[in-house]
């Protein structure tokens, strides 16, 4: 795995939450009526369902807000259809950027990604044209303590069909492939293990620098699309060291 630390932007996503907790809800609301869609009302045969509600409690979600979220997409409450999205382009500096959305109006969805890209020295690309540059996978991070051994976590995550375990600073960070996400999240949890953060997501095979004042425009563009309604996520391939936190 490239050395890019997946950690450093969970703390950054945790950080805007807690400055937008009413935001990052809304989009939580979003993802659980696109769950709910796909797969029924029920967690326990939703595996889809499982891990955004476990990602609604990490951003501490009020349980009311995440049964009313699931009554709506379940046609008990009026919804909204909402259409999975994606777009890719090109940061300032040529680096490659992703951006995942949820919206009930592509048009409108469109020209605020675009503006937001071409605001900040990007532009839009062709669907492909940088998704190559990343590697789908599970991440599942583990705050170290006392009572993890390395060596021991590594047999389990094995054993439980793992692909890696990283020591990144404070935490593990856990790799799964995104078909056996659910299975080993599942498998460790029944070994008492609890997660900080769990999630499939974009991983870059390599990062690229940026000089300073690359870096700075290129932040305020992440910035921008993460705060339109519509984007859920944004991955990209930038070395910004703790510049997000």
């Amino acid at each position: 795995m490239s050395g890019h630390s997946k950690w450093h932007n969970i703390q950054a996503t945790k950080n805007k939450a807690d400055a937008a907790r009413g935001k990052i809800f809304t989009k939580i609301g979003r993802e659980i009526a696109v769950a709910v869609k796909m797969g029924g009302a029920d967690p326990n045969s939703n595996a889809k369902l499982r891990d955004v509600i476990s990602k609604a409690k990490q951003n501490n979600m009020p349980n009311d807000n995440i049964q009313r979220s699931i009554k709506k997409a379940s046609g008990e409450l009026n919804s909204v259809n909402y259409e999975e999205i994606s777009y890719e382009g090109y940061g300032i500096g040529g680096s490659a950027v992703m951006v995942k959305c949820l919206t009930d109006n592509k048009n409108r969805t469109a020209g605020d990604v675009r503006h937001a890209f071409d605001k900040h020295g990007g532009s839009l690309g062709s669907l492909g044209c940088v998704s190559y540059l990343f590697d789908n996978k599970g991440v599942l991070i583990l705050e170290k303590s006392d009572k993890i051994d390395e060596d021991a976590l590594i047999d389990m995550c094995l054993e439980a069909d793992a692909e890696d375990v990283i020591n990144d600073e404070d935490v593990f960070q856990i790799i799964t492939s995104p078909s056996n996400f659910h299975s080993v999240k599942e498998t460790l949890e029944g070994k008492g293990l609890e997660f900080l953060s769990t999630e499939i997501t974009m991983i870059p095979q390599s990062t690229v620098d940026l000089d300073e004042k690359q870096l700075a425009t290129f932040l305020k563009m992440i910035d921008a699309l993460e705060s339109l309604d519509d984007v859920q996520d944004v991955y990209h391939n930038v070395n910004t060291g703790d510049m997000e936190e």
